[in-house]
């Protein structure tokens, strides 16, 4: 029997007398509020906060992400910086890798079934999680555990009687199953286990609350339903937005290509946070910055009354590049950025040689590696976005001769090119 199945013979606390909220338990409830979703059950949580008030013990707060790409992305951080928040107010963070669960496969938001990841996928993704995580959680302080320490020894045996705990119409009510389901579109019976098995993880570490994303409330939920069935205290839940990418539309996704990780080039950073539209501003400040909510409304008064959204969102870009990278390097960013801007040369500009000359431009373009293709490289001609040394090209036909010189497309796309013949 596990220490997580052991736990049914723990007392249940739910039933405690109502305890008064102070003045710091209003504010954590405050600081746990910004910006988020969803709290659920809000009037459960700030119990939870004066008990813990109370007793001088913290909350054990967790959050689980599962290695399935190498690298983090802005939209990763909006949890992690309410995890940050949570943290600096005394209370112990979990950072769960889901090495197991991987295996498996989120199906949150899938209308088709996910490839499981391999073992060997799973521990080399898993290498550079935390190290990054930690660029926002105080890793001193932070309590890092991987869900394979309770799930491998349940077994085949645990996991059906785990299963027997939950009904399929029960799963069934998760709208992405439903949606499937009414398509005709397959889902596998291991699907059904995801779910599970991130609730058991609630269990196995004693959760008192559990962070994610507005697309985990449901996997969320069983996690509280499994507690309750185990003699716990559920845990309470708190859902965070989904950042929409640089496009506006799409969350951000590495495989949409409208992502900025957290491991970027500062330069790199900077730009791409520019490049985000004036009202899509507003949205990336309430969800990744750490200014108080009175100073953001005095960047929108000041916006309001006449000042450039886009002094505004240079603030917005220090921020970000020092927090990942730090003050120097947001400066550096800043001054790099407006050199472009004035259409000046980047200093670190890629150094790529080239033989064949003379050759077409189109040619040339996609053996730089500035454009995928031929047919986008005369597509960027045409409206005007390629640029040798600064003049515009606009003859789709043009030969270049042997020299060195700077190829440019786009506003942010460079390359010091070597042609010879």
């Amino acid at each position: 029997m596990t220490s997580a199945q052991n736990s049914t013979s723990e007392k249940n606390p739910s039933s405690a007398s109502i305890l008064p909220l102070s003045d710091a338990v209003q504010h954590a409830m405050s600081v746990a509020k910004r910006g988020v979703d969803e709290l659920l059950i809000e009037s459960e949580f700030a119990q939870k906060l004066a008990r813990s008030e109370q007793t001088g013990k913290p909350l054990r707060i967790k959050l689980g992400l599962d290695p399935t790409a190498p690298d983090l992305h802005l939209g990763h951080t909006v949890v992690l910086n309410k995890m940050r928040q949570l943290q600096d107010l005394g209370h112990t963070v979990i950072f769960l890798i889901g090495d197991f669960t991987s295996m498996i496969g989120d199906p949150s938001g899938r209308n088709v079934t996910r490839p499981p990841l391999t073992r060997e996928q799973i521990e080399e993704n898993a290498q550079t999680y935390f190290k990054q995580a930690s660029l926002v959680l105080d890793a001193s302080k932070t309590e890092i555990r991987y869900n394979s320490e309770w799930s491998d020894p349940l077994g085949a045996r645990g996991m059906i009687q785990l299963a027997s705990r939950y009904t399929v119409a029960r799963m069934m009510e998760r709208d992405d199953f439903t949606k499937r389901f009414k398509a005709g579109t397959p889902i596998s019976v291991h699907e059904f286990l995801y779910p599970l098995m991130q609730g058991y993880d609630s269990v196995a570490l004693h959760s008192d609350l559990e962070l994610g994303g507005t697309d985990q409330k449901f996997n969320l939920l069983v996690g509280r339903e499994l507690q309750k069935d185990y003699g716990q205290e559920p845990q309470c839940i708190l859902t965070m937005p989904l950042l929409e990418g640089l496009d506006g539309v799409e969350k951000m996704s590495k495989s949409k290509n409208n992502y900025i990780a957290i491991t970027e080039p500062a330069n790199t950073m900077f730009a791409k946070i520019m490049s985000i539209s004036d009202v899509m501003m507003w949205r990336y400040y309430e969800l990744l910055s750490f200014c108080s909510l009175e100073q953001i409304a005095s960047y929108k008064k000041a916006v309001a009354e006449g000042q450039n959204p886009r002094d505004i969102k240079v603030a917005l870009a220090q921020e970000i590049v020092t927090r990942f990278h730090n003050r120097q390097a947001a400066e550096d960013a800043l001054a790099d950025f407006v050199n472009r801007s004035k259409g000046g040369i980047p200093d670190d500009v890629q150094e790529i040689t080239v033989t064949g000359a003379p050759i077409g431009i189109g040619q040339l373009l996609k053996q730089t590696g500035l454009c995928a293709s031929s047919s986008e490289a005369l597509r960027m001609v045409e409206q005007g976005g390629v640029r040798i040394d600064g003049a515009v090209v606009s003859d789709k036909g043009l030969k270049v001769e042997p020299a060195t010189f700077v190829l440019q497309v786009g506003k942010r796309k460079f390359a010091r090119v070597t042609l010879t013949a």
